[in-house]
């Protein structure tokens, strides 16, 4: 690594008031040194006193062209930020180029989501004459019925049941608990599974409410979920890479799709910000160019 101005003050800084890991503080270093050596690339002075916004802007550019991803650009202007707020903070410099400096738009991986087909195809392939048949259908219902997470099905209880009110109560991350509405699909398997199944096992203690068990009686773990439903797509030959998660995936886009409020969907995922539901926002381009037509002024 390059010793470029100020680098072992900025290091010390990093370690004794950031109070820093040292993968943290060489992280921190060396994406200045990127910028120290762009300079030399392009054969002009580093000179933190008089660098410009636009000379950090082509910083970035350069960055882009190299190939380097967004995620790792950002990175490196949080690193060059943090560098010049030490220059400021140390008196080193009175203006600071970097403030105006925004990151990359970062991208989100699009969830894969299954088509109601799929997921049809998917129950279709439970063998209901097993004792677990049941079970597992009355799971795949509950998670694409009602969006859970694979910890918040495996935590279910009976207590948290309101099937005339047609709801369930759900404990999500954070122990936050809300109200998600439950299809009657999802309640008729529901109902098989705990009154002629699950009544038949031996109960351990401190089972007794839970509602999804193993054959032992305990509570089922979400590794069981993941294998059952890693089975279901061997068994029909899915193609796509599929986990419980997939399942409150596609019920969100497929809310969505079918127009419903995108606060609504927030809520029943649990999401605490509207940012985080909008990657459901991924339709297809022929629902995408049928709602342009259908409501956009211009069409």
């Amino acid at each position: 690594m390059i010793n470029y101005p100020y680098h072992n003050t900025y290091k010390a800084y990093l370690k004794l008031e950031r109070g820093l890991s040292e993968n943290s503080v060489e992280a921190y270093l060396n994406d200045v040194n990127k910028l120290f050596q762009y300079y030399e690339v392009i054969g002009e002075e580093f000179n933190v006193k008089t660098i410009t916004e636009k000379a950090l802007h082509d910083f970035i550019i350069w960055l882009s062209e190299l190939g380097m991803l967004a995620n790792t650009q950002a990175r490196v202007i949080s690193g060059l930020k943090s560098f010049f707020n030490f220059l400021i903070v140390e008196e080193l410099i009175e203006i600071d180029p970097s403030q105006q400096l925004d990151s990359p738009r970062l991208s989100r991986k699009l969830p894969d989501v299954l088509n109601v087909e799929e997921i049809n195809q998917l129950i279709a392939a439970i063998d209901a004459s097993k004792p677990e048949g049941m079970r597992n259908k009355a799971i795949i219902e509950v998670l694409y019925s009602c969006g859970l997470r694979v910890t918040e099905l495996v935590t279910l209880r009976i207590s948290d049941l309101y099937p005339e009110q047609e709801y369930i109560k759900v404990t999500g991350k954070g122990n936050k608990e809300r109200i998600v509405p439950i299809g009657g699909t999802a309640l008729k398997f529901l109902d098989i599974y705990l009154s002629q199944i699950r009544v038949h096992l031996p109960l351990k203690h401190g089972n007794e409410d839970y509602i999804f068990l193993n054959r032992l009686g305990t509570r089922l773990s979400r590794i069981s979920v993941f294998t059952m439903i890693k089975a279901l797509a061997l068994a029909i030959g899915l193609q796509k890479s599929i986990s419980p998660h997939t399942f409150r995936h596609s019920f969100a886009t497929h809310l969505i799709e079918g127009g419903a409020d995108l606060r609504a969907v927030q809520e029943m995922l649990g999401h605490s910000s509207i940012t985080t539901t909008e990657v459901y926002t991924h339709l297809d381009r022929d629902y995408l160019r049928g709602v342009i037509t259908q409501f956009h002024p211009r069409n």
